[in-house]
């Protein structure tokens, strides 16, 4: 069991407590966090509260966060597009529609599943049962180009230069609307919302430092088809950062419009084009591009 202890500010002073946990605690769900407290597992003052309790300045929380037990995942031959192949790593080029590794609801037919029989079990441990070889993801609708590791050595040095941004990504997008300048910056924090919690935010308490660099490579009929290169690789970041300029991605029922106007698209236009890493190994900088998928193409035909 894992224990966690907070201590709620001035700030915080009558503000509901499962809503303050949930701003804090960005990597639990505000529902999983309703059930620990409808379990007895959050205390104020060594007694147990509910989820409408309202904090004061100087309230101790304590947060008991029992042990899951994780599934059992299951190896799956599914075919993977594989850009590159060594004893250390493998660099994949992800379908729209996969899932990237197991979780609630989804504990087949993910990206993990296909590597798990692919490379029968020779994955990175790092990041436990239900993320082997895992160092970084991209979301279910977004396509291209994921680094996976083989080995603890790599995905530790992966690890690394993900943490110090040395790491080269490039995506390419469909935002609405028309940009007026060719190449801008976006910064801003991004957390979890504080209400929306299927969703990040910008400038949110705790959020953490975000760093997008846009450059506009085509005009469309009401659209942009941008590039955007990452700095730092927040959740949903590109996602989050053009939605809060104004320009959301096309097919982005999350952060855009509800209705898209193009039938049939299935989630954001987003893809991973281009991702460059030093070797772990050898430390030889390699570079993989993941060409556009063929909806992202005929989308870009359709827009001119």
């Amino acid at each position: 069991m894992e224990t966690i202890i907070l201590t709620a500010g001035a700030e915080d002073a009558g503000e509901r407590i499962d809503a303050y946990l949930a701003s804090c605690l960005s990597n639990l769900s505000r529902s999983y966090l309703q059930k620990i407290l409808k379990a007895g597992g959050v205390t104020v003052a060594g007694k147990p509260v509910r989820a409408s309790f309202r904090l004061f300045e100087g309230a101790e929380i304590r947060l008991d966060i029992p042990e899951e037990q994780e599934p059992n995942i299951l190896p799956e031959d599914i075919p993977l597009d594989i850009l590159y192949e060594d004893n250390e790593l493998l660099v994949v080029n992800k379908p729209k529609g996969m899932v990237v590794h197991p979780a609630a609801g989804h504990y087949s037919h993910t990206l993990v599943n296909a590597l798990m029989f692919h490379c029968r079990g020779q994955l990175s441990g790092i990041n436990g049962v239900l993320r082997p070889g895992i160092v970084h993801r991209i979301d279910k609708d977004t396509t291209g180009v994921l680094v996976v590791c083989k080995t603890d050595l790599a995905h530790r040095s992966l690890a690394e230069q993900l943490a110090v941004h040395s790491i080269t990504r490039k995506y390419r997008a469909i935002a609405y609307g028309l940009f007026k300048e060719d190449a801008f910056t976006v910064e801003g924090n991004i957390g979890r919302h504080p209400v929306e919690r299927k969703k990040m935010a910008v400038h949110v308490r705790n959020g953490k430092p975000a760093v997008t660099h846009v450059q506009v490579l085509e005009r469309l009929k009401g659209f942009s088809y941008v590039e955007c290169s990452l700095e730092t690789g927040r959740t949903h970041q590109i996602r989050v950062h053009l939605s809060s300029v104004g320009h959301p991605l096309l097919g982005d029922e999350l952060y855009g419009p509800k209705k898209c106007p193009v039938a049939g698209l299935q989630g954001q236009t987003l893809h991973a084009m281009v991702l460059g890493f030093r070797h772990p190994v050898t430390d030889e900088y390699l570079e993989f591009t993941a060409p556009l998928p063929e909806y992202f193409q005929k989308l870009l035909k359709k827009l001119r």
